[in-house]
């Protein structure tokens, strides 16, 4: 069957550059993916530390060194930004879901306050803990 709307469908957010401007709701939603896939990951460094605190005592302290590094802990830091972020994401989600808030300038609304609401309670949360 021809393709009778070709040239006239909205093209996809993976052609990002001449043919597609991103747009807050399409970067909020591609940022959730990847921060709910770091989460993962965060997850099997914590693993990977508690099964080397079951093993032995010389390989609890090579992963308890690579937690305690800074890069083990930009990745804590990063997850407890994360954590806040596909939280509140969610929480927009679920509004969405009720109907509610689907209008362009809301939408876009809501995504500035996922953004700059995780920033924010990451940072407390940082400087609390």
């Amino acid at each position: 069957m021809a393709d009778v709307n070709r040239g006239k469908r909205p093209l996809s957010p993976f052609m990002i550059g001449p043919y597609y401007r991103p747009q807050l709701t399409s970067i909020s939603s591609i940022l959730t993916r990847i921060t709910g896939n770091a989460l993962i990951a965060a997850a099997l460094l914590i693993v990977w530390w508690l099964l080397a605190a079951a093993t032995s005592a010389e390989y609890f302290a090579v992963a308890d060194a690579v937690v305690r590094s800074w890069i083990g802990k930009l990745v804590f830091a990063g997850s407890i930004w994360a954590v806040w972020y596909h939280y509140l994401a969610g929480l927009r989600h679920l509004w969405f879901d009720s109907g509610r808030g689907l209008d362009i300038p809301t939408a876009e609304r809501l995504g500035w306050g996922v953004i700059l609401g995780s920033v924010g309670l990451a940072l407390i949360t940082i400087t609390i803990l």
